[in-house]
């Protein structure tokens, strides 16, 4: 039976339809606004509506609140979202490259939606992530979006399972032109036809350099461009410029392609090779967090190594103290440490870690 629920409202079109969607299914909706603190970006209201977080952001998810009659929150989440920035530099710093909307959805979204429903007496909390709830054999479980362009499931598999029975996923059924018409169906013209957010909220222009040194000054350290075996190509200013798997930007001419290898945070190198470099046939993650039962041994799965990976078939192995070795059935190229693994079975997420290192 339908019953109270908080939803995050961004000021966006997907969690504005999932308020309509909502209010249809007969929930009594609650809105809430998290304020982080990050300043409006760009010049023109278009540009700051590349992001999910500014005033701008804010404004909208409050009209959209008062046209469809329902309460609205906005509360100021500034020192928790600060957190989110410190983690991204420290990644940085540590010769790792960062998935900040995983930790931000971990950290912050559903943990303190959850802390903040219970408040309220709710019995839910709901977002505009394309997701789904589908209650399995054992209980309510984890799974894609229908429409696969805008599934967002790969950020989600840290939430804790706890959780899930209390989550609401309104939009991950459609596709995003449907939900699109949702919005517009209900004469929310003002967000029905805002541009997705592009880039993180905190990183404007996606320069996240000037981010990174304004937490970690100490990372402007020059060191040295290098082969495998040694040979020295030039210099750059700061680790934190490259990622593992990039090409361009990396201030050296060789006469052919190099791709960043490996970044020792230890001795300041940033390590190049050749692209068949970049394969590996596995890797080993930490922080691993499970939203079905961990696995007794190796269990086949499909492996996500980033947003934008299709997800590759392979075998998933728990190990002591919360870590994964994953084997993948053919190798993949710049397995990248810092970043998410999420592990699948079909369209369910079985959960998901932390890439420490490639392996094999």
């Amino acid at each position: 039976m339908p019953g109270r629920v908080v939803l995050a409202m961004s000021g966006g079109v997907d969690s504005s339809a999932a308020a309509v969607l909502l209010r249809r299914q007969g929930y009594e909706v609650v809105g809430l606004f998290m304020r982080t603190g990050v300043e409006d970006h760009g010049s023109s209201r278009a540009d700051r509506k590349k992001g999910c977080c500014s005033a701008v952001d804010a404004g909208d998810a409050r009209r959209v609140a008062d046209k469809l009659d329902i309460p609205f929150h906005a509360l100021d989440f500034e020192a928790e979202f600060g957190k989110v920035i410190d983690y991204f530099a420290g990644e940085y710093a540590r010769g790792r490259t960062p998935n900040p909307c995983v930790v931000c959805n971990t950290w912050l979204k559903f943990g303190q939606l959850w802390a903040f429903g219970r408040q309220l007496g709710a019995d839910f909390i709901a977002t505009g992530h394309y997701a789904r709830i589908v209650h399995g054999p054992d209980g309510p479980e984890l799974h894609r979006g229908l429409d696969r362009d805008k599934d967002q499931s790969y950020v989600l598999h840290g939430i804790d399972r706890n959780i899930l029975p209390h989550l609401l996923f309104p939009v991950g059924g459609f596709t995003k032109p449907e939900i699109r018409a949702v919005a517009r169906e209900a004469g929310l013209l003002g967000v029905a036809d805002k541009p997705d957010s592009v880039e993180i909220c905190f990183v404007p222009g996606g320069d996240h350099t000037a981010v990174v040194r304004r937490r970690r000054p100490e990372v402007a350290t020059p060191g040295v461009v290098r082969e495998k075996d040694g040979t020295v190509l030039g210099e750059h200013d700061g680790i934190d410029r490259f990622t593992v798997g990039q090409r361009k930007g990396l201030g050296v001419a060789t006469g052919r392609k190099r791709f960043v290898l490996e970044l020792l945070p230890e001795t300041n190198e940033v390590v190049v090779g050749d692209a068949a470099d970049l394969l590996a046939g596995g890797l080993v993650a930490s922080g691993v967090n499970w939203l079905a039962a961990e696995p007794a041994g190796p269990r086949p799965c499909t492996a996500k190594i980033r947003y934008r990976h299709a997800g590759v078939p392979a075998t998933v192995t728990a190990l002591p103290g919360g870590g994964a070795e994953v084997r993948f059935a053919e190798p993949q190229p710049a397995v990248t440490p810092g970043q998410a693994v999420a592990f699948y079975a079909g369209t369910r997420v079985l959960g998901g870690g932390w890439i420490d290192r490639a392996a094999g």
